[in-house]
């Protein structure tokens, strides 16, 4: 079982303890996605005692079916980072700011919109379902959920390596599919 299942578990139970705990093995990464998207990390630091709170509130709603843990609270820190980001409010100082909204706060549709959009879908459903399982869900935390090959192998509780491998010859593998599908 994953450590961070049982330590949500145990916050939806109101144990400060694990949340604490929680907290110290999740904030560096949850910090660094909402540095990516603000790029102040005072603002960043604001952002994750925010999610932290709304995690505490919403950690009984959790569920481990829908997503993993540390997807949940990464939604919830790009999420709020991205409100942030809209609000008016907050200083302009730095350049570049309205290029962040740009690229983060648009309209256009997200990676499943465009993939259930695409013309090539069926095909890549079909190829998709020739991978084994490790790399279809390698492959969908690292390109739908934007995980790194670090945090995939921290979630999926395997070595750097052999994510990496699952990714690499999984891609292969879509690739020729995909190639003699067309």
């Amino acid at each position: 079982m994953d450590p961070l299942d049982d330590l949500m578990a145990r916050c939806s139970l109101r144990d400060q303890r694990a949340f604490a705990e929680l907290y110290r093995r999740t904030s560096g990464r949850l910090l660094a996605v909402a540095m990516r998207i603000v790029r102040r990390r005072d603002w960043a630091e604001e952002i994750l005692q925010e999610s932290f709170v709304s995690i505490w509130h919403h950690v009984p709603q959790y569920d481990r079916v829908r997503s993993a843990p540390m997807t949940w609270m990464t939604t919830i820190v790009r999420n709020r980072a991205l409100d942030w980001v809209r609000r008016p409010q907050h200083e302009t100082s730095d350049e570049g700011l309205e290029h962040v909204v740009e690229n983060w706060a648009d309209d256009a549709p997200g990676p499943l919109d465009r993939l259930r959009n695409d013309a090539d879908a069926g095909a890549l459903n079909d190829c998709l379902g020739q991978l084994s399982g490790q790399q279809r869900q390698s492959i969908a935390l690292a390109y739908l959920h934007g995980l790194t090959h670090t945090e995939l192998a921290d979630h999926l509780q395997q070595p750097l390596g052999t994510i990496k491998t699952w990714i690499r010859r999984g891609l292969e593998r879509l690739r020729g599919c995909m190639d003699g599908a067309t």
